[in-house]
């Protein structure tokens, strides 16, 4: 696969998901999956999700976060589909 092949992900995760664990659930999902990026609380209470990898391995990262099975309650995530910008290394909470 080649750098051309990645993909990125941007999720914004609407719902009580902040001060529940869910950024370090995000992280733990991503890492197994391969990906690289970031889960960062927003002021307005929602979380955002920039993930970058094969395109299998986001959609199940996006699947995971529509589960019902994370940490707090989520009750909407908007997703955005683009090229993989690169520069990201490892996965972090912000």
């Amino acid at each position: 696969m080649t750098a051309a092949d990645l993909e990125r992900l941007s999720a914004w995760v609407h719902g009580s998901v902040q001060g529940v664990g869910f950024r370090w659930w995000t992280r733990s999902r991503a890492l197994e999956l391969g990906l690289v990026g970031s889960a960062t609380n927003t002021s307005d209470g929602r979380v955002h999700v920039v993930a970058e990898g094969d395109r299998a391995d986001l959609e199940a990262l996006l699947a995971a976060l529509r589960s019902g099975d994370t940490p707090g309650s989520v009750t909407t995530v908007v997703d955005n589909w683009e090229s993989a910008r690169g520069g990201l290394d490892g996965f972090v909470e912000r």
